[in-house]
């Protein structure tokens, strides 16, 4: 198996995520891998979501009762990701050496895409609908988990969308909704079940309510009023319109 290209991009331009991968291998513990990383507690698992939500397999996979705040291992996944930094790191050194111009990997950088979006799905193209000028595209997010995103026609045809096209689903936190498994979901909207991971409540801001879902992938959404709790069984909805795709360059 190979790994989605949009991680493999990731992985290279963040190595000091694969160092969090790295001290988690040795330590086993969030607390003692983010400190060790430079990266703190929250901002740890905001690395650990976003990698597993990129691989087509979790690369981290959570212990209970672990030792110094919060238990954690790699999978085989993640233990072979490690073996290709290191294959990554040669191949830097070589791509140096073969640069043209000085200004050659800045251009190249600005072209890679950032995104301040917390939630990015990693899914392939499962099918097209048209809706005149718009099209419903249904992403296989893997294990029985599956989005619809509208877009424009035009869009599909910039991206080259097609069945089986590899893309990244982004959507912003503010944008899911958090409700318990059994209420109404308003008609037509996306609804992906999972159970409550975490809720960090912030005095000055909405809370973070952190959703895994089945197939390992995590869902941030930010909410005023709480109204589930760790470990309950949740829907997680937000409108096909509020999805937006991106492919690797």
């Amino acid at each position: 198996m190979t790994l989605p290209t949009v991680l493999t991009q990731h992985i290279a331009r963040r190595p000091q995520r694969i160092e969090l991968l790295r001290h988690i291998a040795e330590q086993g513990s969030i607390t003692r891998a983010a400190k060790a990383a430079g990266l703190s507690y929250k901002g740890a698992w905001d690395a650990i979501d976003e990698l597993n939500n990129l691989a087509l397999t979790p690369l981290v996979e959570r212990v209970v009762g672990g030792k110094g705040g919060g238990g954690a291992r790699l999978s085989g996944e993640g233990q072979r990701v490690l073996r290709l930094y290191q294959k990554l790191q040669a191949l830097q050194a070589q791509v140096l050496v073969a640069a043209e111009d000085a200004g050659d990997l800045d251009l190249l950088g600005r072209l890679m895409l950032r995104t301040s979006a917390r939630n990015q799905l990693h899914g392939r193209v499962a099918g097209i609908v048209s809706q005149g000028r718009n099209d419903l595209i249904t992403l296989d997010l893997g294990g029985g988990f599956s989005l619809g995103a509208q877009i424009t026609h035009d869009s599909t045809l910039t991206l080259e969308l097609e069945a089986g096209t590899a893309v990244v689903a982004l959507i912003k936190a503010g944008w899911l909704h958090v409700q318990p498994v059994g209420q109404a979901v308003a008609h037509g909207c996306n609804d992906l079940r999972g159970h409550v991971e975490q809720i960090l409540d912030d005095a000055q801001g909405p809370s973070e309510i952190r959703v895994t879902l089945a197939n390992g992938q995590t869902l941030c959404a930010l909410a005023q009023a709480c109204a589930v709790k760790v470990g309950e069984a949740v829907s997680v909805s937000f409108d096909p319109a509020h999805v937006l795709l991106g492919t690797p360059l």
